[in-house]
This record gives C-alpha cells, structure tokens and sequence, in this order.
C-alpha cells in the first residue's frame, strides 16, 4: 500500500484530533475525564465505526475497536496508546499511536486478511498522569490493576478524586474493575509512539525498535516546620520546612548522576502553601520521579532521599511526609516480535535502531505481564510535552506499515 495515501490518511485524523484541547492557543491540554477528551473519544468512535470496528467503551474510560477473527476462543492481538497529555503539551504524543493502531486496523481491512485472533484498537484513559499525579489509569485497568478504592485515593490540583471525575464524566467507579479483560485473552501488545528524544532525529533515523522501557517510581514529598516572622526569628530557633527541602533536593540530581548508567531523578513541582517573601516556610511540597533500567538504582536514590528527610527534619525539629504515587519496575520487550519488526524495516528499506525507552508508557505497565513491543518514530528536536513537539506524518505511516506487518502474522498464530 502506498505510504502516501497512509500518510494522507493519519494526516487527516491527526489534524482533526488537533482541536480537543483546553488551551487552542498553547498546546494540547486534554487531561483525563474531561470534555476535551470526551471529543476525541466520540471522534475515535466514529473513525472506529467507519473502519467496520465493533466499538466499545469500558469502565475505565477506554475506548476500543474489535475487529472479529473466525476464532473467539483466541487470545486477542491489541495495539493503541493514549488519548490524554499533559499541559500544553504536544499533538502527537500518545494520540500519534493511537492514530497508527487505526491505520493498522484500516490497512488489514483492506488488505481481506482472514485472521483467526480478534484484532483489538485501544485508546487508554490516563496514561500521563497529569491531572492526578499516578498515570498509567486505563492500561492497568484492562490488566485488573485499578479499583474502586484506588479512585478515591487520588485527587488533582482542585480536590477532585479520580472517583469524583469519572462520574462527571459518566463513568462508575465503583465498577472500575469490570474493566479487567480474561487471564488469557489478551496475547499480544503493539503500540507505536512518539521517541519523545533526540536520539532518532539526530541520527536520521526513521524507526526506533524498542527493547525495554525504564522503571518509574513517583512520590510527593511534604515537609512540615513553623511559620514565623522572617525577620525576628534567630536561625537557631526556627524550624524552616524550605530550608530542609532545599538541603534534600539539592542532593537528588546528583544522587542520579552518580549512577552513570542513564538513571535519571526529576524534581519538577516545588510548592510552598501559604510562603511569603517575609515568612520562614511552615509547609515545602515536591515532587520526586525517578527512572531507571536497573530498579536497585531506583530504589536506592528513594531510600537516599528518605534518609536525608529523616535527618534533616531530626536536625530543624520537624517532620515529613511521603506520598507513593506510583512503582513499576523496568520491562524488557518481547525479543521475538523485535525480530519480526527488524525484518520488516530491512524488507521496506526503513533506516532504524535498538533503542532502550527513558520515558514511561501504556507498554510498560502491559509488558508487565504480557508480551509487547514498541515502535518510535522521531520527534524533532527531541522536544516532547510542549507545544513545539512535532514528528512527519510519514514517519508515523511507516510506523504503521511495520505494524501491520507484525500483526498480519500474530493474528493467524
């Protein structure tokens, strides 16, 4: 099929999707659960029905199309990605995937494959994990991650549970579990994705083949001390909820680069509820992400980061707290579905390469437990969550060829 017409076809649903956001004029912000993602979701719908796709929506807010093999008893192939970003973000991550996964669907319609296994388009609620600080919602939804109680766990900036959202968003969440598929029903998972880093397009290259994904672990940090006057307080009676922060913080970044192996540690939120220029800091809020391919790296800068807390707090006279918001470990992809991918960049005249992932995805938390794959495509610049993200069209197009070729053949296993 020619690349041109998938080109001019991912084009057009990309460009359409553009206009689902809350800030036109910064970026893409469409954050879970509301209507900005309720748009694209009846837009996906409507490209799904079109396709001839039997169109779902789950409990979780997933949307998917199923397209029926002659064998209902196999366990399906599925591919898709992420329908939400972050702020003022970009118009190809994570939606890209999604739009691929499409095309893929598009491409074995009209090629009249008879398959045996269901071929499965997913879009997945919350992968970012923006609004409510944890991510990776709707993929650990499908998996039987995700209950009720985890859904009044989490709230976002303005108070608002995961819980609380879902309704507004016409969703259960007391039945979030019915989203879980079978043990066994699920056999395969494919997703094409935005590189997200400079890698790809500074080689010019055109595909990125994915061998693993990162480990990710997420904590919100609160400091406590005493508010006084900034002024009249002498050093050595004050209990400065900042300064012991800023100790601890200063030590993080370093704490990664000491590991020398890509291991990297991320402050990227600092917080001081009720501060002012004359007022020695009562409360410090930060947030910690740390991410690595070997998880004792990231276990260990955690437990540096806990030990510091414990002793400077010791040393002023206050307190800390830790909230967990997420822990998953590194995951290897599947190596013989890699193969199959090589085989078909070197069939096609696709440049590529083996590349590890430092960003988290929708594959990480299913490569868990099932067998997976990823493909990057490059993204200028290596510029990601930000309005200036941008990745060809066409890339993503032979992106999708390579999908559809693995697929065509998982789908008849």
């Amino acid at each position: 099929m020619e690349i041109e017409m998938i080109t001019g076809r991912i084009a057009q649903n990309l460009e359409h999707l553009k206009r689902y956001t809350s800030t036109p004029d910064a970026g893409c912000t469409r954050l879970p659960f509301t209507k900005e993602t309720r748009e694209a979701v009846d837009y996906l719908r409507k490209e799904m029905e079109e396709i001839g796709l039997e169109v779902k929506e789950d409990a979780a807010g997933n949307v998917y199309g199923i397209l029926r093999g002659t064998d209902p008893t196999l366990p399906c192939v599925m591919t898709g990605s992420h329908i939400d970003s972050v702020l003022h973000g970009g118009n190809y991550d994570g939606i890209g995937g999604v739009v691929c996964s499409l095309e893929v669907a598009r491409q074995i319609v009209e090629m009249g494959l008879e398959h045996k296994r269901d071929l499965v388009v997913i879009g997945f609620m919350d992968e970012e994990g923006m609004r409510f600080g944890t991510g990776y919602f709707g993929s650990g939804a499908i998996l039987g991650h995700r209950n009720a109680e985890y859904t009044r766990q989490f709230s976002d900036i303005n108070g608002v549970t995961i819980a609380e959202a879902m309704r507004e968003y016409g969703l259960d969440p007391d039945k979030v579990e019915d989203a879980a598929w079978p043990e066994g029903s699920i056999g395969n998972f494919v997703e094409a994705h935005i590189e997200q880093g400079p890698v790809l397009d500074q080689k010019n290259i055109e595909i990125g083949l994915v061998t693993g994904i990162v480990g990710i672990q997420r904590y919100m940090v609160k400091v406590y001390g005493r508010a006084d006057h900034a002024g009249t307080t002498p050093m050595d009676m004050r209990l400065d909820a900042a300064d012991v922060a800023a100790k601890v913080i200063s030590k993080i970044a370093d704490w990664a680069r000491e590991k020398a192996d890509g291991t990297v540690a991320t402050v990227g939120l600092i917080k001081v509820p009720n501060g002012g220029m004359n007022i020695v800091a009562e409360e410090v809020e930060f947030t910690v992400d740390i991410r690595s391919m070997n998880n004792d790296n990231i276990n260990d800068i955690a437990n540096r980061i806990k030990a510091a807390l414990t002793r400077e707090c010791k040393i002023m006279g206050g307190s800390f707290k830790i909230d967990t918001k997420l822990v998953i470990t590194p995951v290897e992809l599947s190596k013989s579905m890699l193969d199959k991918l090589e085989t078909s960049c070197k069939t096609h005249g696709f440049s590529y390469m083996r590349m590890p992932s430092g960003a988290g995805h929708d594959s990480l938390e299913i490569g868990q437990q099932l067998p997976t794959v990823m493909v990057f495509v490059p993204s200028k610049d290596g510029r990601s969550h930000t309005p200036v993200e941008f990745s060809r069209y066409s890339d993503l197009a032979k992106a999708s060829v390579l999908m559809t070729d693995l697929i065509a053949d998982l789908l008849n296993k």
